[in-house]
């Protein structure tokens, strides 16, 4: 009877855990341009611009050479000051984008209040890249 028992509950909780697994997965998937997004904007927020170019997509490297990316950022996103709040205000997948080749895209945009600037929305675009990682391809602020 006890062996019995323990086949019922372990059937039990395998029939729970197989389909955690599976709406974990698929979320893991969905949560991956927002976590590279998040992850490369950290290297951004803590002023180590040089290590968000070498983070960032080929498309982006090839587009933007790494000197004038560090003197943009220095000019234009270090006078904001720190990040006070970063809210998530829109999602968007395409595959398409002006000016871009075809392929697989999230356009994120955020909220976001700087410490000299109270209101802006950040735009981070990651891309998938060739080898299945997502990496970010467009960063703009407005």
């Amino acid at each position: 009877m006890k062996t019995f028992s323990f086949v019922v509950v372990s059937f039990f909780l395998f029939v729970l855990f197989v389909p955690a697994l599976s709406v974990n997965a698929g979320s893991s998937a969905e949560e991956a341009p927002q976590s590279a997004a998040l992850k490369w904007i950290a290297l951004v927020d803590d002023g180590r611009y040089a290590e968000s170019w070498d983070e960032a997509s080929q498309y982006f490297k090839a587009s933007v050479k790494k000197d004038r990316w560090l003197t943009s950022l220095e000019t234009g996103r270090k006078p904001l000051g720190r990040v006070i709040r970063r809210k998530l205000k829109s999602e968007q997948h395409t595959t398409s984008l002006p000016g871009a080749p075809d392929g697989e895209y999230v356009v994120i945009q955020y909220e976001t209040s700087f410490q000299n600037k109270k209101s802006a929305v950040e735009t981070i675009t990651p891309a998938l890249e060739k080898d299945g990682t997502w990496r970010v391809s467009g960063y703009y602020i407005k």
